[in-house]
């Protein structure tokens, strides 16, 4: 049995696996975010509730770049405390088992490859479509991470007057329409103009970002996760119609682009860290 642990901004997850099946999950909410002790001392706590004797190893993603050799992460977004953190050392120390650490997007990209929308694939990227922009590259079945841990911050790429995350996050409803992602998506549903022309706008930014994933990358296949994916009839259509101009149309009209469809990937990911060693 492996655990999985998500650790965001927000929330930490863990969950129980065997076999690729989440048995058990964990979550609390992150609090005291300012103080390394507490934080650490809370997500020790989510874990300690999963652990058993035949548990032989913990996988975390986190959403920062890491030290994947040593387990060592670097700025983790939004819990200011968290600028070096040694956390495979600290973990093997509480709990006296292999730790592995990874990229929580990376996370997401290796259980897509073990478990979901991209079994098909060798190579394919997966982009998470949330708070932030994120991806996780796989090339040849292989997770490819950078000389950093960063391969995969295209969000930070500059776009427009700003970059790509500012327009493909959370970050564009909130800052530029004055509404959040859930609240669009719900306007949709109910056929709201105003909320069907925002989500033709993102689609139109998001189909510049998988332009530049298959020029960069020229993956099979690109799989959209996180909870702005959920609204993806709201936006397929404009986001396709950007693709359009791609200088490649048969590289455009091969590229396969599927949508998550397993609960708690990023979970089984992280713990898919423990047996990809």
């Amino acid at each position: 049995m492996i655990i999985g642990v998500d650790l965001g901004g927000t929330n930490i997850r863990a969950g129980l696996t065997e076999g690729g099946v989440i048995t058990s999950i964990k979550q609390a909410l992150l609090t005291d975010k300012d103080s390394l002790e507490k934080t650490l001392s809370q997500l020790i706590a989510v874990i300690a509730d999963l652990i058993t004797p035949d548990v032989s190893g913990i996988g975390v993603g986190v959403p920062s770049v890491v030290d994947i050799e040593n387990g060592i992460v670097f700025d983790v977004v939004n819990i200011p405390s968290w600028k070096r953190v040694e956390l495979k050392k600290i973990l093997e120390t509480e709990f006296k088992i292999p730790v592995f650490i990874n990229n929580d997007v990376n996370c997401f990209a290796l259980g897509e490859h073990d478990y979901g929308q991209a079994k098909p694939y060798s190579s394919f990227v997966a982009l998470a479509l949330g708070t932030g922009l994120g991806a996780g590259i796989v090339i040849q079945n292989n997770l490819y991470t950078g000389n950093n841990c960063g391969a995969g911050e295209i969000g930070l790429l500059p776009y427009l007057d700003n970059n790509y995350e500012f327009y493909n996050s959370s970050t564009f409803f909130e800052t530029l329409h004055e509404t959040t992602a859930l609240e669009a998506h719900q306007s949709a549903l109910s056929g709201d103009k105003t909320a069907l022309s925002v989500w033709d706008e993102y689609g139109t930014h998001l189909g510049n970002v998988i332009k530049a994933v298959a020029y960069t990358y020229d993956p099979e296949a690109i799989i959209l996760g996180g909870s702005i994916s959920k609204a993806y009839a709201f936006f397929e259509t404009s986001m396709k119609k950007c693709m359009e101009s791609f200088q490649y149309p048969e590289t455009i009209k091969r590229l396969k682009i599927h949508i998550t469809q397993v609960d708690n990937i990023a979970l089984l990911g992280a713990a898919a860290l423990v047996k990809n060693v």
